[in-house]
């Protein structure tokens, strides 16, 4: 995997190994400091319940105004459906 950062600096991607094409999206979003602070525990609980998903890609922004900032990780997943 590796990260880029885009243009305006408040956007990175991690480009994740999969040849894949993803069929699942999952988001999380945080604006106050505290829950900023713990979005990464919640992406990390989330991923060892999903243990049978494959990242495929994923993509932080950060976004602000006057009074907040937001940050969001999205997750790009492939997992297998039931045929």
């Amino acid at each position: 995997m590796y990260m880029s950062a885009g243009s305006g600096h408040n956007v990175g991607a991690l480009k994740g190994n999969s040849d894949k094409p993803f069929n699942g999206v999952k988001v999380f979003t945080a604006t106050m400091m505290a829950d900023r602070e713990r979005l990464g525990d919640r992406v990390t609980n989330w991923l060892s319940k999903h243990p049978h998903v494959e990242i495929c890609d994923c993509v932080v922004t950060q976004s602000s105004d006057e009074s907040f900032h937001c940050l969001a990780i999205t997750l790009f997943y492939y997992e297998e459906l039931d045929k």
